[in-house]
């Protein structure tokens, strides 16, 4: 078996690179920069013909589209048939994947609803907040962003008012691809101070080894 993922974590490839940390799994990471033009080689556009990270080749099946990536790890290698550093050491194997169908339900609405509500608007946060150089920034799009995401930070408050994660009473890949995309938006302390329950998730989700793991992999490249 060989596990292939493209991307450098220091991009939306960091969903399904947490994915695989969390679960341990034996995989090659060919860490590919969005830009610089390695991302649309004939080779590359053989396995994903959009020129677009990430991309998971799991022994021949593609998979692209970062959350398509990591609900597919999740589901591809939950217990007990994940082939895992943790399988073999540790019959407790984390369980990203849903139990049932009301945790699928979950995690997959959850999961779409942060790429239509929020993403758009959390990237504006961090590239005008933190990413561009400040020549190139806006502030005013970064604050018409902060204003837009109130919304949708408002439900997943509510949301998060009876329970610790965004499924069930676990740490799914619910959490991971909601994480991923919130954490961009950390810099709008405002927004955040507003929305106590979701900034205390966000901070536990991304305490976890395996997101430290996959940061420490962005800052290194």
């Amino acid at each position: 078996m060989t596990l292939k993922i493209y991307g450098t974590a220091a991009s939306r490839a960091a969903r399904p690179l947490w994915v695989a940390q969390e679960l341990g799994l034996v995989y090659e990471h060919i860490p590919l920069p969005y830009l610089g033009g390695a991302t649309r080689t004939p080779e590359f556009l053989a396995i994903n013909p959009n020129g677009r990270i990430p991309v998971v080749d799991d022994d021949g099946v593609l998979v692209w589209e970062s959350m398509a990536c990591t609900l597919y790890l999740a589901e591809r290698f939950k217990p007990p048939g994940a082939r895992s550093l943790a399988a073999q050491n540790d019959a407790g194997t984390p369980m990203l994947a849903a139990r049932n169908h009301a945790e699928l339900a979950e995690i997959l609405r959850w999961s779409f609803w942060v790429v239509t509500e929020c993403e758009k608007d959390a990237l504006a946060i961090l590239m005008h907040r933190v990413l561009m150089p400040a020549e190139r920034r806006k502030p005013q799009l970064a604050d018409e962003a902060e204003r837009r995401l109130a919304g949708p930070l408002g439900v997943l408050e509510q949301h998060l008012q009876t329970r610790s994660y965004l499924a069930g009473e676990r740490f799914t890949v619910a959490d991971i691809c909601v994480a991923s995309v919130l954490t961009w938006a950390q810099s709008a302390t405002q927004l955040m101070a507003q929305c106590p329950r979701t900034a205390q998730w966000l901070r536990t989700c991304l305490a976890r080894p395996a997101f430290k793991a996959v940061r420490a992999m962005a800052q290194s490249a």
